[in-house]
């Protein structure tokens, strides 16, 4: 494997950068009237304008340069026909199997995976079509009218990202409730707004021992009981995505809605798997599969497009530009969208955990940036609260725009307004405001010289601050497909060139591990074992409070 550092491209572009690291946008877009024209690409209902970035045609040229000599292609390729590209757990990473045609197969170890996932995914559509259509019934043979999904992590946010994003595609009968964290506060505050005998709870663990969600899992459980009575009536309102027919089997619930996915789908690229059982439910066979089309055009464009005209491609190498060269360490998502307020965190989590790495792939410690800080919020919230950052700040922190373009589900006027400010703030990141600017519309709003003087300091804006426009024709299930496997590809490609592990996740392990030794301790079960001295001191800290609790056993709270 090549030494990034010591690529022919690399070496280039500190010499370009170099000139570039002064460059002014406003000059690019005066020198180059075509410039917009130009960086502009549109794919599977998205546009992507990449125009307002500090890069001209020879940084693309070098970063293309780059990404082949880091040998992102050939990673490309790897993933897509089923190689153990997850070094480290030697597994295959297929996400991109779940949203490919049945007729198309995909091999791992030689079998050709498409009729398992042709399978699974059948048994959802069937089961949503029976809970969405009233003929699936609760113990007292009502139908459901609250769905709890209880996972963690990618189990988590995944649906709830997209549940919230096509709110407006969902089942009138059916409200969607999600639980991952294990502060009993959530689950409590769900469980006071459903009834037990209309409501079907989802547990959703690969393994179903995972601590947080089995906790929550168990405790709804006793929630049920308590109203139900009948330990047979489980099988009615419980159902598992998992691959433990037997753990699934003793808490109780039918193997038979048991719905399997498979160790080359990574927990945060799950959503398209059974993992997904909460979006089909909440949106409907037929929307659930546009979802998986529109991904599926995305990993087309990514496998079959020239890199040059490669929309994941090249939103990877601009971001490789600025982690790597500009220093820029964060990377903003602002959403102009309320239906995509939760977009944010499902990318933060994508890309962090991902690309969170500090070693290659052969095992060497990277000397150079990898994951930038993912972080953000609606763009037009955020224009009262982080944008002052973003614009007067002194940092650098590239920008992604998201917003639909079809205004027609919009009441009168907002839309124009809500993408008015969108494009406003693109404008004002690019072209900043000068000292000379601030003085004259201080002269133009009366103030006198002194007042002007003292004040057009603090109106100064450098500006020069990089921005990607990117535009849904609507916000749809099949454009939102294909907005997070652009964001999925192009994560997996700034990995390539990183020569990292996009897919395993070490850094949670060691936290799980001391966590299940501190439980017991704070629990009083066990011994404190040897700790530092802050920790020794919390965790007798805890016990002296909740030392009437831990004599009698653990306390329990009424739901």
């Amino acid at each position: 494997m090549p030494i990034l550092t010591q690529l022919p491209a690399w070496r280039a572009l500190w010499q370009h950068f170099s000139r570039a690291r002064d460059w002014s946008m406003r000059e690019l877009f005066d020198t180059d009237p075509q410039r917009a024209e130009r960086y502009w690409l549109e794919q599977d209902g998205l546009i992507l304008d990449y125009s307002k970035n500090r890069i001209t045609d020879q940084t693309l040229t070098l970063l293309l340069q780059l990404a082949r000599e880091a040998e992102a292609p050939e990673r490309i390729a790897a993933m897509f026909r089923g190689e153990p590209i997850n070094t480290t757990e030697h597994r295959a990473v297929l996400h991109v199997a779940l949203r490919s045609p049945p007729d198309a197969p995909i091999r791992v170890g030689g079998e050709d995976v498409m009729p398992k996932v042709t399978r699974v995914l059948d048994r959802m559509a069937r089961f949503a079509h029976a809970v969405r259509s009233g003929d699936w019934l609760g113990y007292t043979h009502q139908p459901i009218t609250d769905i709890v999904s209880i996972g963690i992590g990618g189990s988590d946010l995944g649906p709830l990202m997209v549940c919230e994003a096509l709110k407006a595609y969902a089942h009138p009968r059916l409200t969607m409730h999600f639980v991952s964290n294990v502060d009993s506060s959530l689950l409590k505050e769900t469980l006071k707004r459903v009834h037990a005998e209309t409501t079907l709870f989802i547990i959703e663990s690969k393994t179903f021992t995972t601590s947080e969600t089995l906790t929550n899992a168990h405790t709804a459980r006793e929630w049920f009981l308590s109203r139900a009575g009948d330990a047979g009536a489980v099988a009615r309102h419980f159902v598992a995505v998992s691959t433990n027919p037997k753990a699934v089997a003793d808490f109780g619930i039918d193997p038979a809605h048991m719905f399997e996915f498979w160790d080359w789908v990574g927990g945060r690229y799950s959503l398209w798997s059974a993992i997904g059982l909460p979006i089909m439910l909440c949106l409907g066979e037929e929307n659930f599969r546009a979802l998986l089309a529109g991904a599926h055009s995305m990993d087309t464009h990514f496998r079959t497009a020239p890199l040059e005209a490669n929309m994941p491609v090249l939103l990877a190498l601009v971001g490789i530009w600025y982690i790597n060269f500009f220093g820029g360490g964060s990377h903003v998502i602002a959403p102009y969208d309320q239906y995509l307020h939760r977009f944010p965190a499902f990318i933060q989590q994508l890309d962090m955990e991902s690309n969170g790495k500090q070693r290659t792939r052969d095992g060497r410690l990277v000397d150079y940036e990898t994951a930038p800080i993912i972080w953000g919020g609606t763009g037009i919230n955020g224009q009262h609260a982080f944008f002052q950052l973003l614009h007067q700040g002194t940092h650098i922190a590239p920008i992604d725009l998201i917003a639909s373009l079809d205004g027609r589900g919009s009441l009168p006027g907002h839309h124009e307004i809500l993408l008015g400010n969108m494009f406003a703030q693109a404008e004002a990141f690019l072209r900043g405001k000068t000292l000379d600017e601030a003085r004259a519309e201080l002269r133009a709003a009366g103030l006198d010289e002194p007042a002007v003087q003292a004040l057009a300091p603090f109106k100064v804006f450098d500006g020069n601050r990089p921005t990607n426009t990117l535009l849904l024709q609507r916000l749809d299930p099949r454009c939102l497909g294909a907005l997070i496997a652009l964001y999925e590809h192009k994560i997996f490609v700034q990995g390539a060139i990183w020569q990292i592990n996009s897919f395993d996740q070490w850094g949670v392990e060691l936290g799980k591990q001391l966590a299940h030794t501190i439980v017991g301790e704070l629990e009083g079960s066990a011994e404190t074992a040897a700790h530092d001295s802050s920790t020794a001191r919390l965790i007798a800290l805890y016990r002296r409070m909740n030392q009437e609790k831990t004599t009698k056993g653990r306390g329990k709270t009424a739901l």
